[in-house]
């Protein structure tokens, strides 16, 4: 059966928008190149026409730029609508990602939600609350932990300010009348007294004495 009628063919995918697009392009290109020729010898015609005397010969390269003329405005509309036909598949190819884009963030939305809802399973309000409950009062037992261990010992509870101020007072005023001079706690005790000026004695003598006038010197003890 094979052999009669052959085998089908499997039909070729469809092509692409970036496949047609590219298409598009090398023709677009192709088109290009041309009306660069077709530029080149316009120029070359519109020199040889200014060099040219009026008459028959200047009248067939006329002939000739005018031909040339026609065919640059035939490629430049083909051109054009290159253009057009791949700024439609530009078109199409944006809505295309676009549609790409929004289905893979669909997807990764559902995902999200169904291990959501799976984590919302495991966690319950009131655990939380009675949770925060527990926290609030542990800080208060806290708290007056550390009120007590920070009393101060043989304070007494209740501390007059007035009495307080006016020992301020006087202390300043001590302070004030001691800046004037050295207290007397402060100075210096006095040097005990000199006992050859207490007894006005004779200075002793200098220099070499003899026993005659050692024996010359009046006795103060009599």
């Amino acid at each position: 059966m094979k052999r009669v009628f052959g085998v089908k063919k499997d039909k070729e995918p469809p092509p692409s928008i970036q496949d047609a697009s590219d298409r598009i392009n090398k023709r677009g290109d192709n088109v290009d190149e041309k009306l660069k020729k077709l530029d080149a010898e316009l120029s070359r015609y519109k020199e040889q026409i200014k060099k040219t005397r009026p008459g028959p010969a200047q009248e067939a390269i006329k002939a000739r730029a005018m031909r040339v003329l026609k065919q640059k405005r035939m490629y430049e509309g083909q051109r054009d609508m290159l253009y057009s036909q791949t700024f439609n598949l530009d078109q199409v190819a944006f809505a295309s990602e676009g549609l790409k884009d929004a289905q893979q963030t669909m997807s990764a939305l559902k995902s999200a939600n169904k291990e959501l809802k799976g984590m919302m399973k495991t966690v319950n309000i009131q655990d939380i609350d009675n949770l925060q409950d527990e926290m609030m009062d542990m800080m208060d037992v806290s708290n007056e932990i550390q009120e007590t261990l920070g009393r101060s010992y043989n304070v007494p509870d209740y501390i007059d300010e007035e009495e307080l101020m006016g020992e301020l007072d006087a202390l300043e005023a001590d302070m004030g009348s001691e800046a004037d001079g050295i207290p007397s706690y402060l100075q210096p005790d006095k040097e005990e007294p000199d006992v050859d000026t207490e007894f006005k004695l004779p200075a002793a003598p200098t220099g070499n004495t003899t026993a005659a006038q050692v024996n010359l010197l009046p006795c103060s003890f009599s």
